[in-house]
């Protein structure tokens, strides 16, 4: 970025005028532009966070996300997160261990309406296990 000079002339009237050359004034629009640009992007920015702050079925927990990296399934993912056994879920949701054990090691499928009970007992949202089942 050049130095930019300008120069005031004053029309006697109050007003005054700002002189630059076209290489200064060239440079200034070309700033501007890449400032609203910015702002426009900063806009999108908040305009996304905000979504996803108000989106129930928004981004699975960090934690969760590492345990699926590592190679968990979503549904032991989510129970440990919430720090539950499978004997606790069992209790909650009122299904037997080992059919827990079995939607976990995706030996079995669970139904929508299962899914819905797991995820209500770990208060999560029913999509992101209805939404994951094969």
């Amino acid at each position: 970025m050049t130095e930019i000079k300008p120069k005031f002339i004053d029309t006697g009237t109050g007003a005054e005028l700002v002189l630059l050359t076209r290489a200064e004034f060239d440079e200034l629009m070309a700033l501007a532009s890449e400032a609203e640009e910015e702002a426009a992007d900063v806009a999108i920015y908040d305009e996304r966070k905000a979504e996803l702050a108000n989106d129930a079925n928004g981004l699975l927990p960090k934690e969760v996300s590492a345990m699926l990296l590592r190679g968990d399934r979503l549904l032991k993912a989510l129970r440990k997160w919430r720090d539950m056994t499978q004997m606790e879920l069992a209790a909650r949701t009122g299904l037997g261990q080992g059919y827990l054990s079995d939607l976990e090691s995706g030996r079995r499928q669970g139904s929508e309406e299962t899914l819905a009970a797991i995820a209500k007992a770990l208060d999560v949202p029913a999509s992101w296990l209805i939404a994951s089942a094969p």
